[in-house]
């Protein structure tokens, strides 16, 4: 299938949370004349830490290259995981750009205001220990999760997210997932632009907020997302990997 433009972020290369396998089946089945990486796309914090690198994540990383190769457009906006990559801000490489920040037009012609999000995000920005020990309870809960939906499978139950559970059910992670979504949009409106496209919080979204279109790309740990854009400008979120979730599509805020 082709898209006019997709969005993925947060893929999290060199964890063993990262569900490579999917990402490398969805950009084989799926083209575009845009692609935009938003972020947190290598995890050089894990890799520091525990270095771990497949042949899986080396062949999602030649699909892309080859997807430039063959004139697709690649935005690189690196995130806090990856902000090594920021040091090359405004380097261009044939069809790749890194920057850390862009405006996408649509083909309808709205103006999208694509970033990570992190300085959006007070922890992350002020308290990089704490933001540290939340990501091992993360890669904790995510292996549970899997181990989880492992026991169900065989029973006969779809897939059922525990991590998303707790994040819609504990009112903290609530507050806080709402107080970015809105930091987000307000932001894009400030610039006067139609919406923002982000990632970071490893939440996928696509709504309006106050007229403002947000979207956010979700990840390539647990969700499986990504955000298109069809070629008459509709924005799209997919789920295209996730059990029970592969006819999920979310179009709200696309008009």
């Amino acid at each position: 299938m082709r898209y006019r433009t997709i969005w993925i972020s947060d893929v999290h290369l060199g964890t063993r949370q990262c569900d490579a396998g999917a990402l490398q089946a969805f950009l084989d089945s799926h083209d575009s004349d845009y692609l935009y990486l938003v972020g947190d796309i290598i995890d050089f914090w894990s890799l520091r830490r525990q270095p771990y690198w497949p042949q899986s994540h080396s062949d999602v990383i030649r699909k892309v290259l080859s997807k430039a190769r063959a004139g697709t457009i690649v935005t690189l906006i690196p995130g806090n995981h990856d902000e090594y990559l920021r040091r090359f801000s405004d380097l261009q490489l044939g069809n790749i750009m890194i920057t850390r920040e862009a405006v996408h037009r649509t083909a309808d012609g709205r103006l999208l205001l694509i970033l990570h999000g992190d300085d959006f995000d007070g922890v992350t920005r002020c308290h990089r220990w704490s933001v540290w020990l939340g990501g091992v309870g993360c890669e904790a809960l995510v292996a549970l999760n899997r181990w989880f939906n492992g026991v169900r499978r065989p029973l006969g139950f779809g897939y059922w997210s525990l991590s998303g559970y707790l994040k819609d059910c504990l009112k903290p992670v609530v507050d806080f997932v709402t107080a970015f979504e809105t930091a987000l949009a307000h932001e894009a409106a400030r610039r006067a632009l139609a919406g923002v496209v982000c990632g970071h919080i490893h939440y996928p979204a696509l709504r309006r907020i106050e007229g403002t279109v947000y979207a956010n790309c979700g990840d390539w740990v647990e969700n499986n997302t990504a955000v298109v854009e069809h070629v008459d400008g509709e924005l799209e979120l997919v789920f295209p990997q996730t059990p029970a979730r592969a006819a999920t599509t979310m179009a709200q805020g696309a008009e």
